[in-house]
């Protein structure tokens, strides 16, 4: 199973580049056996080449990276016969049918025939593909190639699971029940998953540790509830034009004021009492010249968290 220290993910410098470009940039990181960590990061901030390096698909440029107590250079061969993965974009063998691509995978993994027979009902079930199991996969939908893609990942109930964008153009229903299906694998069967998502709500309910990334760094990491707390009792976002860093700084003054983090025509706010403060934070903008679009409170989400360390917003 995975290494005796605890862990079943670790990384020391891990880092790759691309013709002087580097899309990881000397990543550190220690996931826990029987846990779901989630990486969140914009696009193009390193979220694939991680998954890729973890799971023996691309080489490291520098750096360590163990999978399973296991040498993802040394030991490539025997990482991926202890992993399942899901990718960004589907890999499926058009030609065949759902069922067939269930079965295979099954096969190429040394699965007994009665094993396979209940492991792909029990997927199909999951991801509502039943009816559609003997049609060929190139009439399935976008929807329906990502649920037969998760299912296949699942086939062999690896030690770790990568799942790269598992939900991406699924239904809410179908994400809501995929992903009590991912609680019940760490529950039920001491399953390590490594997801990414761009689902915010995805990542805070099923999540035991969150790391975000970008332009190839690990910017902050926690439990999702240390990173909502970390914001303040609540959060106002400010839109508008003018100085950001001038207003911020004049809100910074504020004694009620907790974490201010300007960005690119916004200004976010940790604070407390948000909506009884909004009049003093209006005349602060009134006072360095900034122009408000749009002002709104809210209690902190780790969307806020991730808005405030990147700069960026995720949509759904």
């Amino acid at each position: 199973m995975s290494d005796l220290n605890g862990y079943a993910i670790q990384t020391s410098g891990l880092m790759k580049r691309y013709e002087g470009i580097t899309a990881v940039d000397s990543v550190d990181l220690a996931v826990e056996r029987n846990t779901i960590f989630a990486l969140l990061g914009p696009n193009g901030a390193g979220k694939t080449t991680m998954v890729s390096m973890l799971s023996t698909l691309l080489e490291p440029t520098s750096g360590t990276a163990t999978v399973a107590g296991l040498d993802v250079i040394k030991d490539a061969k025997a990482v991926r016969s202890r992993i399942g993965i899901t990718f960004q974009e589907t890999v499926l063998d058009d030609d065949l049918t759902g069922l067939q691509s269930l079965e295979f995978h099954g096969r190429l993994y040394g699965m007994s025939r009665n094993a396979i027979k209940a492991k792909t009902n029990e997927l199909l079930a999951l991801t509502e593909l039943e009816e559609a199991a003997k049609k060929q996969v190139k009439k399935y939908s976008g929807g329906m190639k990502r649920r037969l893609e998760l299912a296949r990942g699942l086939m062999t109930e690896p030690d770790v699971l990568f799942l790269d964008e598992p939900t991406l153009g699924v239904d809410h229903q179908n994400r809501a029940a995929i992903g009590e299906y991912i609680l019940g694998l760490k529950q039920a069967k001491g399953m390590t998953v490594f997801l990414t998502t761009h689902y915010m709500d995805e990542a805070a309910r099923l999540s035991d540790q969150v790391a975000i990334i970008d332009r190839g760094r690990i910017v902050k990491q926690g439990s999702p509830a240390e990173l909502i707390e970390s914001m303040g009792a609540d959060t106002m976002l400010v839109r508008g034009s003018g100085d950001e860093q001038a207003f911020a700084a004049a809100v910074e003054r504020m004694s009620f004021v907790e974490k201010v983090s300007p960005g690119e025509n916004f200004v976010q706010v940790g604070l407390d009492s948000g909506s009884k403060r909004m009049v003093e934070v209006v005349g602060a903008a009134s006072e360095t010249g900034y122009t408000i679009e749009d002002i709104s409170v809210s209690k902190p989400s780790l969307g806020d968290v991730f808005l405030r360390y990147t700069g960026s917003e995720f949509r759904d």
